[in-house]
């Protein structure tokens, strides 16, 4: 095995840990109210415009009656609302309801609690911790231009961390595709 290979595969190993340790460690979803699809729905129609079943399953790289379903049960929960498309589109659109967007920041706070535990844990300082951060950003919006699918960010997490010592190189997040259609 070359050495990128080996890189790779230690890639791939580490990734396949994280998801597991970031899951299992953050404890039960005890206090979480939300399905994980729900969260995750939620999460992605809190930041930009209302979408499609069709634009949904193009952005989850899912199929349509599956988001159907998964949208279907937000509905039914008053989580979701449907709209006319606002730009006169036949399509209905999807966006989150006020008891939606308050379900989703309840089970966030759930969520970053076991976070934050998770990175006490692991003894990281600030900058340690921005630093993983601003990777993990990185390595996802190149994984987005590579699918040709965005999604959006607001807040602090889009904002690259701080350089702490003049003349400190750091790889920012690049916004080149700020601009992309969203499907």
């Amino acid at each position: 095995m070359s050495g990128q290979e080996h890189r790779l595969s230690d890639l791939e190993r580490e990734l396949t840990l994280l998801s597991r340790h970031f899951i299992a460690a953050r404890g039960p979803r005890a206090g979480q109210s939300l399905e994980r699809s729900a969260y995750v729905l939620l999460t992605r129609l809190e930041v930009g415009e209302p979408l499609t079943l069709k634009e949904l399953a193009l952005t989850f790289q899912i199929d349509v009656s599956t988001i159907n379903r998964q949208v279907s049960a937000m509905l039914r929960n008053g989580l979701v609302e449907r709209i006319p498309d606002p730009e006169g589109g036949m399509a209905r659109k999807f966006r989150p309801t006020a008891l939606g967007l308050e379900r989703l920041e309840a089970d966030r706070a759930v969520s970053r609690a076991g976070t934050t535990r998770l990175i006490q844990a692991s003894g990281w300082t600030d900058r340690r911790t921005e630093e993983f951060v601003t990777l993990l950003m990185e390595f996802n919006q190149s994984i987005e231009r590579l699918e040709g699918l965005t999604w959006s960010r607001t807040g602090r997490a889009a904002e690259p961390p701080p350089r702490d010592r003049p003349g400190e190189t750091r790889h920012e997040p690049r916004d080149d595709d700020a601009g992309a259609r969203e499907r």
